[in-house]
């Protein structure tokens, strides 16, 4: 072997996996996709998503994966730019989340959500954001219901966002202390 070959096959060898990930392609509207292509689509890209958040070494982004999972395939929802969603809780959120409680929610501070997040566009889909929620002490942040929000890019680098833009929205759930669920058609039912 050359040392040229040497040195290539050296550095496919470093490379993560997810760069020499295949394409995921979609056919079709996503908003038609039933639970199976949902879910095939979703088996193609998680991969290349966790390792995408977890590229600059924050802790959730290196956690989240070993989470509990809230649903049973992610889905559509609006809120998030029409993008599919997985969300994953802590175990400090846990019991309390997968109660999916109209009213009378109180998490624990303490508790963080992952949401995972991909679109598609020009018949692939493509990772989005990771959107984080972190519960704070009480009144530590009264105007956003005592949660922290935060995302990463797909590529682990912190995302810009307003605390009042994502407040604004999930404090409409307040009785649900500011949590918006999975689809119902999704979430989990049993543990």
């Amino acid at each position: 072997m050359t040392s040229r070959l040497k040195l290539i096959a050296g550095l496919l060898a470093l490379a993560p996996l997810a760069a020499f990930a295949q394409e995921c392609p979609v056919e079709g509207d996503p908003l038609d996709l039933g639970d199976e292509a949902v879910s095939a689509l979703y088996d193609c890209i998680e991969a290349r998503m966790a390792e995408g958040y977890a590229a600059n070494g924050d802790p959730v982004a290196a956690e989240y994966r070993s989470w509990q999972v809230t649903s049973t395939r992610p889905a559509l929802a609006g809120p998030h730019g029409e993008r599919f969603l997985q969300t994953f809780a802590n175990g400090i959120a846990a019991d309390q989340y997968l109660k999916f409680a109209n009213e009378g929610v109180e998490m624990p501070a303490g508790s963080v959500l992952a949401k995972e997040s991909f679109a598609v566009k020009d018949g692939k889909a493509v990772p989005g954001p990771l959107f984080i929620m972190t519960k704070l002490e009480a009144g530590e942040a009264p105007d956003a219901g005592d949660w922290l929000y935060a995302a990463l890019m797909p590529n682990g680098k912190d995302m810009k966002i307003q605390q009042s833009f994502c407040a604004g929205c999930h404090l409409n759930w307040a009785a649900q202390d500011s949590l918006a669920y999975p689809m119902e058609d999704v979430r989990l039912t049993s543990q």
